[in-house]
C-alpha cells in the first residue's frame, strides 16, 4: 500500500503557533523533508520530534523528487516542511505534490500558518478579492507584472526582502500612482511585528530612509477605477421582477 505526502505548515514566527496536528504528523512520518535542516532542527528539537530529516529545497528538488516519491510508492509516509509557513507558497512543494498526484499518491495538506493572511487582514484594505503575487521578478518580466498589478481591481499581495523593499515600493508608486493605498508588514508573529499603512508614495519615502529587518509582506489596494460597481438593490422591488 502506498504512503502519503503530508504538506505541513510551520510557524512564521512564534513557535506557539504550531498546530498540534502538525506536531503529530511530523512525529509519525517515516521521514521529514526540510528546506533547511538547520533551521528546521530548532523547531523539531523544541517539539521533541526525532523523525529522520532529509534536505529538500529549490536547488535540489528537481533531482530528489523522484526518489522520495518512489519511497512513498513503497509505503513510506513523508512530511514536507519549509523554513516557515506553508509548503508551496513561495517555497518548495509544488514539484513533489504534482509528481505524487501524477503517480496516484495521496497528498494531505494541513491548514496552518502563513505570512500573507494576517498581513492582509491587518492591512485594513479590502480582502474579499485578492491576488497573491509572491516575489516579483527582479529583471525579466518585472515591468509587465507591475503593469498588471496597477490595472488589477483586486487587492495584491507581494512578498519582498528588506534589501529590495524601497525599490519595489518606488516601482509600485510609479505605476500605480503615489496615492494608491497600501501597507507593509514585517516580522509577522514575532517580537518586533509591525504594520505600516499609508499610500505607496508615503511608504516608498519612509522605507527609503528606514531600513527594515525581517520578512516583508506588501499589500496594495486594487485599481478602484476598474473595480465593478456594486448593484444597488431596490428593497421595494421583488427579486423576481424584471429589471
Amino acid at each position: 500500500m502506498a504512503g502519503r505526502l503530508y504538506m505541513v505548515p510551520t510557524p512564521v514566527g512564534n513557535l506557539s503557533d504550531m498546530p498540534p496536528r502538525a506536531v503529530d504528523v511530523l512525529r509519525e512520518a517515516d521521514v521529514i523533508l526540510a528546506e533547511d535542516t538547520r533551521t528546521s532542527g530548532v523547531l523539531l528539537r523544541h517539539f521533541e520530534i526525532s523523525t529522520p530529516v532529509a534536505s529538500h529545497h529549490k536547488f535540489n528538488e528537481h533531482q530528489t523528487v523522484g526518489s522520495f516519491v518512489d519511497r512513498m510508492e513503497a509505503g513510506e509516509n513523508i512530511a514536507l516542511i519549509t523554513d516557515a509557513g506553508t509548503p508551496g507558497i513561495s517555497d518548495p512543494g509544488f514539484l513533489i505534490s504534482r509528481e505524487c498526484r501524477r503517480r496516484g499518491i495521496e497528498v494531505v495538506t494541513l491548514p496552518g500558518p502563513t505570512a500573507f493572511v494576517p498581513a492582509l487582514v491587518d492591512s485594513g484594505i479590502p480582502c474579499e478579492r485578492f491576488c497573491f503575487e509572491g516575489f516579483l521578478p527582479q529583471k525579466k518580466g518585472r515591468a509587465t507584472r507591475l503593469a498588471e498589478i496597477a490595472a488589477d481591481p483586486r487587492t495584491t499581495i507581494i512578498y519582498e526582502s528588506p534589501l529590495r523593499l524601497a525599490r519595489t515600493l518606488s516601482d509600485l508608486a510609479a505605476v500605480c500612482g503615489v496615492g494608491r493605498e497600501a501597507s507593509v508588514s514585517r516580522e509577522i508573529s514575532k517580537l518586533h511585528e509591525e504594520t505600516r499603512r499609508g499610500t505607496l508614495g508615503d511608504l516608498a519615502e519612509y522605507f527609503s530612509q528606514n531600513n527594515p529587518r525581517g520578512e516583508i509582506v506588501i499589500i496594495v489596494a486594487g485599481n478602484k477605477e476598474l473595480s465593478p460597481r456594486p448593484k444597488h438593490k431596490n428593497k421595494y422591488k421583488n427579486d423576481t421582477d424584471d429589471e
